[in-house]
């Protein structure tokens, strides 16, 4: 085949001859930035090939011969048009049969009028398709016996000769749409007419998309059919050829198999490693994979080491064969306590340090000492300073050994209201021995949730989770993994997040090769602690809002603030004010007896003091004159 257009070609293309594979024999650039425009490929080079699996389309364009004028008209369009034998009108009916005879072709002939045509039989409408079928004498007028309409509904009327027009000659048969006329290569480049159209003569030239498949392209390219490129088809020669399709992992989790997927890597996303792993080492390009499917379940665990002073990160599979058993949390405010307590499950904790109840603010509240045993009810308000109300966490203190306080009357126990600021330092009280399996944990208690694996997953041999002293499940990550294991070694598989691990691959030749068994995928991930503050700032935790701040307990400095404010009086802060004040404390530190000998004050800070050496000096010379006259 001789190189054409890519518009000669595609316009020429019957669809159902699809696929076809296209060699550019004539290529273009378009220089700059811009590769590709509103989706649509704009570059090809010379000697691409492209395979094109279906071609769309887009509108017609629809051009006036006499002015040049153009319209768009979309694919639905919904006139009909008739082919016109030649771009020239006729001025008379005579002048219509004259180019006939003119030009040997023989009646009948079909026509048409620009102008609406009244005869003492009926109206004839603009542009109404007549078939003149002979010349001859009617009521003593040479005239064209004409037919309108067609089958039954025929209509004979006697046109004079000198009838005046203009007049358009049509080709025979009936008027086809848009699409049979794009259809029929007949109708190719030939002069139309449409009624509900403006232009008496016209031409269409329809625009096509053409999605094709290129080396080395992971989507679909679009090409517009009106890119000023030449092609050639070499679809009989082409049997040897291999398009080379790229595909992301998260394209093969979309689509859902077919599984297994032999695989081989061609490009590994850039950026810090996400796990610790030994297999991570080995994603690399040439590197051939075997996909299985997706992970089941489809949900993780994200877990942090405690009782280190770095801790590890690790993601759990939902998976893990491990057993756990609960610790006793830690609370360092009463504010923790309220929001660990839930509806229906007591909490019980331990007080970590002795606390007076003279230095808080809430007089209902007695001392705390080391060791005292506590039931959290719930919360309360209670009368605080300057008579306001204040939220309190109502809790009844339990007799010192566990057991006791079940033979206790109820007005006999104490309750002990503990503001929400109070930082004593609490930790829970478990009577929890069970061993839990990972789904049984998450189904009974909340998240986040401490504990220690005290057996390790049996099909893990070198699960690190017994090593600690305990684990804090902070979070439920649903996200889908893909289980993967390397050609090389079917025997270990691992789970890759697309999301977070897309690799682009292509599909390989050849049979996947299937362990024997369960496959043996690893549970436990280690995070790096890149990934571990990344995924904490994911979209997947954006929905859980922060608890708010606990209310604040007013200091000491709080307190004078308010009490000077009471009064009436200003603090002054100026550099000369305060300088002034410690000069006075310096004169009453050398009028103190010995007997009640008092440090000096401290110096004062502040920016706008004079310079620092000369106040020390002064303050040296003040300390030994005073030691002298002791």
């Amino acid at each position: 085949m001789e190189p054409v257009s890519l518009q000669d070609f595609v316009c020429a293309l019957d669809p159902a001859s699809l696929p076809r594979v296209l060699r550019v024999c004539s290529g273009v650039y378009f220089q700059g930035s811009i590769y590709e425009i509103s989706g649509n490929e704009c570059s090809l080079s010379t000697g691409d090939l492209i395979k094109v699996t279906c071609v769309r389309l887009q509108k017609v364009v629809c051009e006036n011969l006499g002015t040049g004028q153009t319209m768009e008209l979309a694919p639905n369009f919904q006139g009909n048009f008739s082919p016109l034998t030649g771009p020239q009108s006729y001025g008379t009916l005579e002048d219509l049969v004259s180019a006939t005879t003119q030009s040997s072709k023989q009646l009948p002939i079909c026509f048409m009028s620009t102008h609406r045509i009244t005869t003492k039989a009926r109206v004839v409408p603009q542009e109404q398709p007549l078939k003149l079928e002979a010349v001859e004498m009617h009521l003593g007028t040479c005239c064209a016996r004409c037919v309108l309409g067609t089958g039954a509904q025929q209509v004979i009327l006697h046109l004079p000769l000198s009838q005046k027009g203009p007049f358009w000659e049509l080709e025979p048969g009936p008027p086809r749409t848009l699409l049979q006329v794009l259809q029929d290569p007949a109708l190719r480049d030939t002069i139309l007419t449409c009624p509900v159209l403006p232009w008496h003569s016209l031409t269409l030239m329809p625009q096509y998309e053409v999605e094709a498949i290129m080396h080395l392209r992971r989507t679909i390219v679009k090409i517009p059919s009106t890119l000023e490129v030449d092609v050639e088809d070499i679809t009989a020669s082409s049997q040897h050829i291999h398009f080379i399709q790229p595909l992301l992992l998260s394209e093969a989790l979309a689509r859902g198999g077919p599984f297994p997927l032999p695989t081989e890597i061609l490009e590994v996303p850039e950026g810090p490693p996400i796990f610790l792993s030994p297999w991570l080492s080995s994603l690399r390009k040439g590197q051939r994979l075997c996909i299985y499917g997706v992970a089941s379940p489809p949900w993780r665990f994200l877990a942090s080491t405690k009782g280190r002073k770095v801790p590890r990160h690790f993601m759990i599979s939902g998976a893990y064969q491990g057993k756990l058993r609960r610790r006793p949390r830690e609370f360092p405010t009463a504010y923790d306590l309220l929001g660990a307590l839930q509806p229906g499950q007591p909490l019980r904790v331990v007080a970590t340090k002795d606390c007076e109840g003279d230095g808080l603010e809430n007089p209902g509240f007695m001392s705390l000492a080391m060791g005292d045993r506590l039931e959290v009810l719930g919360s309360g308000q209670a009368l605080g300073v300057q008579e306001r109300d204040m939220n309190v966490l109502v809790c009844q203190r339990l007799s010192d050994q566990p057991g006791e306080e079940e033979y206790e009357e109820a007005e006999d126990q104490e309750q002990i209201l503990l503001p929400l600021h109070f930082s004593g330092g609490f930790v829970e009280e478990l009577g929890d021995g069970r061993r839990y399996s990972l789904q049984d944990l998450i189904a009974q208690f909340p998240l986040p949730c401490e504990v220690k694996v005290v057996a390790k997953d049996a099909s893990h041999p070198d699960d690190p989770l017994p090593s600690f002293l305990g684990l804090r499940l902070e979070e439920k990550i649903m996200e889908p993994f893909l289980v993967v294991s390397l050609d090389s070694n079917p025997e270990m598989c691992f789970e890759v997040p697309p999301r977070w691990l897309d690799l682009t691959v292509v599909e390989a030749e050849g049979q996947p090769s299937q362990p024997a068994g369960p496959l043996p995928v690893v549970p436990v991930e280690e995070l790096t602690e890149a990934f571990y503050y990344h995924l904490r700032k994911s979209p997947a935790f954006e929905g859980q809002a922060p608890p708010p701040r606990p209310p604040k307990s007013k200091g000491l400095s709080g307190q004078k603030k308010q009490v000077s404010k009471a009064k009436g009086v200003k603090v002054p802060t100026e550099p000369k004010f305060l300088l002034v004040t410690y000069f006075i404390h310096i004169s009453v530190y050398m009028s103190t007896p010995i007997s009640q000998f008092i440090p000096p004050p401290p110096l004062p800070t502040h920016p706008h003091f004079p310079s620092l050496g000369s106040i020390c000096l002064f303050s040296t010379s003040v300390s030994i004159s005073r030691m002298c006259s002791l």
